[in-house]
Order: structure tokens, then sequence, then C-alpha cells
């Protein structure tokens, strides 16, 4: 967008608007890597270098936190390279005998049939023209289907949603596709939840070198390299007793020896409990029942890394609190910046904020910060 208020798709700083509305690229555009750019919507910023890039994440995080009034340090960023990420949910769409299969279109329901892709691991991607084939016979005709992908301890683990795989025959061709794949787990839902049809051995996920079950569609960070940077800031922040606030299977919890856990996910509490029997872990829904300030009392410090939504109404307990310090992981800017907003009200001060691009050339940020008091 230029000074003006006038919108330039695809510009970056740097690039020059013509007179006849032709935009002249600048220092900071790149070559697109991947033939599907701009059609397909897991990148919208392929065109943009790195320099460029570390920018719009620092941009997007500086400006929710303006919007509330707030300023800070603000940590040089964390991009992940290409072909890292470690889990991705594609969709899918029945076509003559066989299927399509790949990211939606950017702001569209079409599916763009992946043929490449730059920001998926190898071993993910390996199974993309295989899948395609296989959801063929599967696949309800007229309907899209979901493929998620996640590479764990064991391989890959598969989860397709959408099936329609009656008979002896349907479940052979899923077993044998598993087997031939050498698939570490495989669960269809045919619309009332996962049920898994292969799991040669029980499926963990390795968090700070702890083996941890993982329950189907767990959630866990996109990235090894960007769970490390979060983990590491984390560390930075904490110490005392540690309490880690929507610990899911407990990403940060075992990597910086807390104390006490609070989960909404029964599958991923359970995990946890069975992996560090000496945390302290709770299945607890912290939307409907948020810790109070006596309950975190006792405690020096708090992990917090909510859901999208942010976490409105624990903000509100923690600013109450006598908390000393808090790290709070977000993927989401605008709803950090209004929880942010809530704690510097109640007397903390938001010291640093460390952007992390982990979904590579996309819009999504996610960041780290620091708070105390």
């Amino acid at each position: 967008m230029t000074a003006s208020g006038r919108h330039a798709p695809f510009g970056l700083p740097g690039d020059a608007l013509l007179d006849d509305g032709a935009l002249a690229p600048g220092p900071h555009h790149q070559e697109p890597p991947c033939r599907h750019f701009p059609e397909c919507g897991g990148c919208q910023l392929q065109h943009a270098d790195d320099e460029a890039y570390r920018g719009y994440l620092v941009s997007r995080v500086e400006t929710a936190l303006a919007q509330h009034g707030l300023q800070t340090e603000m940590r040089e960023p964390h991009l992940s390279p290409p072909y890292s990420r470690r889990r991705a949910t594609l969709r899918a769409l029945k076509v003559g005998s066989g299927a399509v299969l790949g990211f939606n279109a950017e702001k569209s329901h079409r599916i763009v049939d992946m043929r490449e892709c730059h920001i998926l691991r190898p071993e993910l991607f390996a199974l993309v023209a295989p899948q395609r084939e296989l959801l063929g016979g599967v696949l309800q005709s007229k309907r899209a289907g979901e493929v998620q992908l996640v590479l764990i301890d064991q391989g890959v683990d598969v989860l397709i949603k959408g099936v329609q795989a009656d008979g002896l025959a349907a479940m052979e061709r899923l077993s044998a596709f598993a087997i031939h794949r050498r698939l570490a787990r495989l669960s269809l839902d045919h619309g009332l939840g996962p049920e898994t049809i292969f799991e040669p051995q029980s499926v963990t996920v390795t968090l700070s070198g702890t083996p941890v079950q993982f329950p189907v569609g767990a959630f866990l960070q996109a990235t090894e390299d960007g769970e490390a940077v979060l983990a590491g800031c984390v560390r930075e922040v904490v110490e005392g007793r540690i309490a880690d606030l929507f610990s899911g299977l407990g990403t940060f919890a075992l990597a910086v020896g807390a104390d006490y856990a609070a989960e909404a996910s029964r599958d991923a509490a359970a995990a946890l409990k069975r992996a560090a029997p000496r945390i302290e872990v709770e299945h607890r829904d912290l939307y409907r029942r948020p810790l109070d300030p006596a309950e975190l009392g006792r405690f020096d410090s708090v992990v917090i890394d909510p859901p999208r939504a942010g976490a409105a109404e624990q903000a509100r307990a923690l600013a109450g609190s006598s908390v000393g310090r808090i790290a709070y992981v977000s993927c989401n800017p605008a709803t950090f910046a209004r929880d942010a907003r809530a704690l510097t009200d109640g007397g903390y001060a938001l010291s640093w904020v460390r952007p992390v691009g982990q979904f590579r050339w996309s819009t999504h940020v996610e960041l780290a910060a620091c708070f105390s008091r």
C-alpha cells in the first residue's frame, strides 16, 4: 500500500508504482520458487526476500501493539527455512477415478492440486502423489475431504477425513497403503471422530528429550526449529515454581521443568501426565475456568500459550495475581496485544517480543514475549 493509501497487489517496501498502475519491483523482490505461487493459498509472500519478510513479521506485531497503546523492544525475528514444516492440513476432492490434493487457492474453496511444495518436509510431500491415487477410491463424490499429515518420531501420522471406506476391500486397500508407505499411523474420520486403523507401535513425539504419546489430531508446533526458538525464549523468562497454561502435550512444560500444567484436551493432558509423572497435570478448560489470583499465587512464573482466540479471562486473572514473570507465546498478534494491554494495566512491564515465522512465506505470525513485575 502506498503512502496515499492506494493498494498495489504484491507490492513490497522499495517498489515503485508507475503512472500506468504497473509495479516496478524494488530491491526486496525475489523470484517465487514455486510454480503454484500466487494461486496457492499456502504461501502469500514468496515474492519477498528474507529482509522484507522479517520486516513484515515485525510490522504485524508492532501494529497490533500500537492499537492498544503499547510498544516494546522487538527482537530479531526467526524464520523457519524452506522444507521445514512438519505438519499440514491438505484439502482433497474426488475427480474421476482419482483426486486433487493440496491447499486451497487464496480466498477460495478451490483446491490447487499440489505438484511441488517448498514449505513441507520432504517426508510429507513424498506422500502427496501416492495419496492422490489412494483417495480416488475412498473419497465421497462431490464432497471435499481433508488429509492431516504430521511428522512424528515413528514417521508420518496420517488422518483422513470425509472418506467412505466401507467393506473389507476398502479397508485392505488402506492398510496396504499404510504398510507400503511405512506410515507411523493411519486414522479415518467418517464424521464421528477419528478411528485408527493402522498403528504398528505406539506413536510418540519427543519434546525436550522426553517421548510423549501423540493423540490423533494433537497440536504440534509447525517446525522443529520454531519450537526450539520459542522454548528458548520461554526458558529465558521463567524461574522458580512454574505453571504452564494451555500446555498441550507439554512443549514448554517439559522445556522448563514446570511444576503444574493445565490443558483442556483430555487426551493431551493424559499423555503429558504419563510422560512426566512429576508434573501436576490438570485437565481444565481455562476459558470456562481460568486459574484465579489465589491459585496463581502458588507460582513464581507462568507460561501461557493459548489458541488464536487468546486468553482474555486468564490474562485478567494474571493481572490481579502476584506472579512475577510471564512468558506469553502467541499465534495471533491481535489477541496477544489485547491480552498484553490487560497485563500492563495490571502492573506488568512488557520487556520484549520476538516474532517467529514458522509458516514460511505466509501471513501467519507467531511470537514469544516477556512480562515481568
